[in-house]
């Protein structure tokens, strides 16, 4: 696609998403939220086995965006392989959510990815209202308040974990690649966790796994998440059917409240 035809495509589709959003403002949820904040920035060392892989990264942009008569988070998800790993398997991977600053919804997902030979783009606008998501190949039925595959990290953390017991699971729906996937967390327990950026008091989960393409069984992940208001990932390990994949908190700032769970 050529850059004026590209031009064209993102004008007008912004064009529709503002009058879509222009609409909807009246009727949406109010979400309580005091685990992040606009400025936030999280920082990850991803490795592939016994491999440096690569880098990651999540950042609110420090402005909220107008979408119509709503205002959002802005923001954007970044992965790029390093070092050896990059020799073999390059990985260029860019996430946006444009997220409601009140309902907690995404209004737009913008992704922009390379991986080894694989390459996608793809931009999504969300009608609330309507309850559908609307891509360059397809238009779906939502569930409401339906997040995508960034705002879910975001929401999540508004969820209240206070009294959560092992076994207990956290559910929400989210769109991704034209489908709708039901998100659950099951939550193990409380562990503390050694990384570069510290120690920390953690909540460990299992996100249930669809089971196939890539996970061999729905507890083949597990994450820690920061035992305070921020709720932050602090490390997450996947086994998966072609080795294992393990992403540490490297660096933050910004952060919404004082970090707590922090001992050192």
């Amino acid at each position: 696609m050529g850059t004026m035809k590209k031009l064209f495509f993102t004008l007008t589709f912004l064009s529709l998403v503002y009058s879509v959003v222009a609409g909807q403002g009246d009727a949406m949820r109010t979400v309580e939220n005091k685990a992040f904040k606009a400025g936030e920035v999280l920082e990850y060392r991803v490795h592939y086995g016994f491999m440096d892989a690569g880098i990651a990264r999540l950042e609110i942009k420090n402005d909220l965006k107008p979408i119509g008569s709503r205002f959002c988070y802005h923001i954007v998800g970044t992965g790029k392989s390093v070092g050896a790993f990059d020799w073999f398997f390059k990985v260029r991977d860019r996430y946006e959510s444009f997220l409601d600053n009140q309902a907690l919804v995404p209004w737009l997902f913008l992704r922009n990815i390379e991986e080894g030979t694989y390459k996608k783009i793809q931009n999504v606008s969300f009608n609330h209202a309507k309850k559908t998501a609307t891509s360059e190949k397809a238009t779906v039925a939502t569930p409401e308040n339906v997040q995508d595959l960034v705002s879910s990290y975001y929401f999540a953390r508004t969820l209240d974990y206070s009294s959560a017991k092992p076994g207990d699971l956290f559910a929400f729906d989210a769109y991704f690649d034209d489908e709708i996937i039901p998100m659950k967390l099951k939550f193990v327990g409380r562990e503390k966790i050694k990384t570069k950026a510290g120690t920390f008091n953690c909540l460990k989960f299992h996100p249930q796994l669809l089971v196939g393409r890539v996970f061999k069984d729905a507890d083949d992940m597990t994450i820690w998440v920061s035992d305070d208001e921020n709720k932050v990932v602090v490390r997450a390990e996947a086994e998966i059917l072609v080795g294992s994949v393990k992403m540490d908190l490297k660096d933050y700032s910004g952060l919404a409240n004082d970090f707590t769970s922090k001992v050192k």
